[in-house]
């Protein structure tokens, strides 16, 4: 159970030069950074900017069939009328959509994408809020914006629109959550799910014993509603921060690279990034993989990081008990982003797992 104190949370706003006492776990539920937006995409680097093209809901055009299986391409798909980006590659072959976690989009499947593509068709979408898919400001929204129902209907209508096909659900972290949804909410989509870490959502109100409940409520409070919420963002949004975290969660630091860093940080630096960051690490409610799992129908394999620091393995074992869970697989030596960390591991894994169900 995840414990919460208060010294680390003030000292962060305090000094920048102090963020690693604050709980890894607050920061990146995991994983690393914050909020992406960037609706003009002129931060798009050139090897993701190569051809864009506009995919809107209403007339849907995939473009996947122009694409080798070598070659990863961009574009755009407007969904309730805001801008999706993706990334996509392979002509032939099951679909698959890769999920990224909080904070990440879909630059951190750059090593599975063009593999998992010579026999797929393979998809990495940004959710809305992160990567450079546009953030519409939650204060100016009736309700709850940022949450998973909202991000499971992005998916299945992403299948729909522009996959246009069944598909198999590839999720690090708190992406598969939004895979778990998604297959709960509309069965027919999904074929089978890879979680990749699964994130516990150690922080959800539920997991916190009643004592520490409305201290919850108050801190989350202070982050929303307070300058407090742009200087801790501030803390985090650096490179040298964002580098810290990431040697946390991976256990090969090695593949912690400058590349890596700026793939995280970069789309987080946009204006109004810090407004999606602060909402999301103060949603603490929501379903629980332990809720989704039960209703989930398709097939799923659970693979875990044996070195992760923030979803601990022995805690992961568990959910290789439900039912529609038809395997548990440690990854050794790896931390809580297999798929970066170790994708010599991932896409075969994956790719074996989509072969037996396809």
């Amino acid at each position: 159970m995840a414990r919460w104190t208060l010294s680390p949370c003030t000292s962060i706003v305090a000094s920048r030069r102090r963020i690693s006492s604050l709980p890894s776990q607050f920061l990146f539920s995991p994983l690393s950074s914050f909020a992406y937006s960037n609706p003009s995409f002129n931060c798009l680097k050139a090897s993701n900017a190569e051809r864009i093209q506009e995919v809107s809901g209403s007339d849907p055009v995939s473009t996947a069939a122009t694409a080798t299986s070598s070659q990863v391409q961009t574009s755009i798909w407007l969904w309730r009328g805001y801008r999706i980006r993706y990334q996509y590659a392979g002509t032939s072959g099951p679909a698959l959509v890769l999920i990224h976690g909080f904070g990440a989009n879909s630059d951190h499947w750059r090593k599975n994408i063009p593999v998992l593509a010579s026999s797929n068709r393979v998809y990495a979408i940004d959710l809305i809020g992160y990567g450079y898919s546009d953030k519409p400001n939650p204060r100016e929204l009736d309700g709850s914006f940022y949450t998973f129902e909202t991000w499971a209907d992005q998916l299945n209508s992403f299948c729909s629109d522009v996959v246009r096909d069944r598909a198999f659900f590839i999720c690090n972290s708190i992406g598969g959550l939004v895979g778990l949804q998604a297959a709960v909410t509309d069965p027919s989509i999904c074929k089978g799910i890879v979680l990749l870490d699964i994130s516990l959502r150690m922080l959800h109100i539920k997991k916190q014993p009643w004592y520490g409940k409305p201290f919850i409520k108050s801190f989350q409070s202070l982050l929303r509603n307070t300058p407090v919420g742009k200087l801790f963002f501030n803390a985090v949004a650096t490179p040298e921060s964002v580098k810290n975290i990431l040697c946390q969660c991976y256990h090969d630091t090695s593949t912690v690279t400058d590349e890596l860093v700026q793939t995280i940080l970069q789309p987080g630096l946009d204006p109004g990034a810090a407004d999606v960051f602060l909402e999301f690490i103060c949603y603490s409610d929501g379903p629980l993989p332990e809720e989704l799992l039960p209703k989930v129908t398709c097939p799923v394999l659970v693979a875990w990081g044996e070195k992760d620091p923030w979803e601990p393995v022995e805690l992961g074992r568990a959910y290789g008990d439900f039912k529609a869970v038809e395997d548990f697989i440690v990854l050794p030596n790896v931390g809580h982003c297999p798929q970066d960390e170790a994708p010599d591991l991932v896409n075969p894994l994956v790719e074996s797992f989509v072969k037996r169900h396809n």
